[in-house]
């Protein structure tokens, strides 16, 4: 039987290594580069910081790192612990105030959700930060099972195929987001957390909110894993495993030419057996 810090040292090898794979396959850190974390209080940002705080010293501080976080004027926010982490492991940080909990609740119906707007105004805030103080990298903590999610969220009540680019170059061009922890799941990164016991801070602007269609979507996914333990791993590749061709969408695969192009094809085949030298 495994003790504690026996479970904790293999989780975080575990999730070392598929942090730093998503880094490698998509590109998404330089030599030089100045990273900024958004580091909402939450299990997965913390997760990913202490990795790529782990990764940077492992590389010999071939990049920065930089730690932002947004105090959006929510009722009971507390951030004393998570000074205290970020002061105890020397990580530069700052606690940008901004209300927008405020503008939130006025602008939504005490019926609706509020993570649009809250989203939007937080993106906001994030970019404004990122560009004045010259970051090249935006990090957010977004993993495998939100990738999934999304994706099932997208075609089920939006009726398109997308989700979260693990490294994405905003509308604007100003700004490149990017998600190492793309290939780690949520469940390692929770019990990672509780190990490593990160002062958590909870979101109380929503937590009175279920997301009632991603909450249903996520124990979709859930059912049918304990069925298939390999649905997610297969709906994450699936994502990076695209068919045009099998597909239905006319601007990327050229429905409207394919008899040209299979008219063209035979010539050529016809040329080809008349003249094989």
């Amino acid at each position: 039987m495994s003790t504690p810090s026996t479970q904790l040292a293999k989780l975080e090898k575990k999730l070392l290594h598929y942090t730093g794979k998503a880094i490698a396959d998509f590109n998404m850190i330089q030599k030089g580069d100045r990273v900024m974390l958004c580091l909402s209080g939450g299990k997965d940002s913390f997760t990913l910081l202490h990795l790529l705080n782990q990764l940077r010293k492992r590389s010999n501080n071939k990049f920065e790192l930089f730690s932002f976080t947004l105090d959006q004027g929510q009722p009971g926010w507390n951030d004393s612990g998570l000074r205290s982490w970020m002061e105890q492991h020397r990580i530069p940080f700052e606690v940008y105030k901004q209300d927008t909990y405020s503008v939130v609740i006025e602008k939504v119906p005490e019926n609706k959700t509020y993570c649009s707007l809250c989203s939007r105004l937080r993106r906001g805030s994030i970019y404004s930060y990122a560009a004045k103080h010259g970051f090249s990298k935006i990090a957010l903590g977004h993993h495998r099972d939100d990738l999934i999610q999304s994706l099932m969220m997208s075609i089920l009540y939006n009726g398109e195929i997308k989700s979260m680019p693990p490294k994405l170059l905003t509308d604007s061009q100003d700004h490149i987001v990017i998600r190492p922890l793309v290939y780690c799941q949520e469940q390692d990164i929770a019990e990672f957390a509780e190990l490593m016991e990160f002062p958590i801070i909870p979101c109380n602007l929503c937590g009175s909110q279920e997301n009632l269609a991603r909450q249903r979507i996520k124990q979709l996914i859930r059912d049918l894993a304990a069925e298939n333990e390999k649905i997610p791993s297969n709906m994450l590749h699936a994502l990076q495993a695209l068919q045009p061709s099998q597909l239905m969408d006319k601007r990327h695969w050229d429905f409207k030419h394919l008899e040209q192009q299979r008219r063209d094809c035979d010539t050529e085949t016809s040329a080809l057996q008349a003249n094989p030298f």
